[in-house]
């Protein structure tokens, strides 16, 4: 399995408060962020896979309400987020 709870401890570890804080929106977009990079990988080898390709477009639908919702919250906190990810060129 590609996500192992190490895996997600890591993740919120890295841009939550804690391990622990699954809540915030940081950890959250970058949770989201690991398994979309992961669909992508998987959809390059696998270009039919039609149910994952949704699934990715569901998850990048949800990153984006998430980023829009840190963005008028705390405009520092997006644009630390964005930088830390490298979600924009």
């Amino acid at each position: 399995m590609y996500l192992t709870k190490s895996t997600k401890e890591e993740i919120f570890a890295d841009n939550g408060a804690s391990k622990k804080d699954t809540g915030s929106a940081e950890g959250q977009i970058s949770l989201f962020t690991y398994r979309i990079n992961h669909l992508s990988l998987h959809l390059k080898k696998n270009p039919k896979d039609f149910n994952t390709e949704r699934s990715l477009v569901k998850m990048v639908g949800k990153r984006k309400s998430l980023l829009d919702y840190l963005k008028n919250k705390n405009i520092e906190r997006y644009r630390t987020i964005i930088k830390k990810l490298e979600l924009r060129k």
